[in-house]
């Protein structure tokens, strides 16, 4: 099992940006496929954006294509999320998540994910 520890979240202004971070540990970084979800108050949980285990694959939920960009360092054992252009409606608990990689092959539904971080809240505010 790899543990998961995300960073980065906090409060921005709408039009802001934010990098969140995810760090793993205690097994090989690069033997998984990565993805971002988030959940808002009241609502389920749900895919952002996924990148397969060497980065060349990502896939983004349609709300945030042009805004959001996942990226992977597996020298640091670290997946990234760069947020532009945040919109009130982003606001969420993003939670990382790791999947056992299968090729190029990125999972955007929970079940295929079976280790998560704790979550780190990301506010879109004026």
């Amino acid at each position: 099992q790899v543990q998961l520890n995300e960073s980065g979240g906090g409060l921005v202004q709408p039009g802001g940006s934010l990098r969140l971070s995810c760090t793993g540990s205690g097994q090989p970084f690069m033997h998984y496929a990565m993805g971002w979800f988030r959940q808002a108050p009241g609502k389920e949980r749900e895919f952002v954006a996924g990148i397969d285990w060497n980065g060349r694959n990502t896939v983004y939920t349609d709300s945030v294509k042009g805004r959001f960009t996942i990226s992977r360092d597996n020298a640091k054992s670290t997946v990234y999320l760069q947020m532009n252009s945040l919109k009130p409606e982003d606001t969420a608990v993003y939670y990382c998540a790791a999947r056992e990689a299968v090729d190029g092959y990125v999972g955007i539904r929970l079940f295929e994910y079976g280790n998560w971080g704790q979550g780190t809240q990301v506010t879109v505010s004026a």
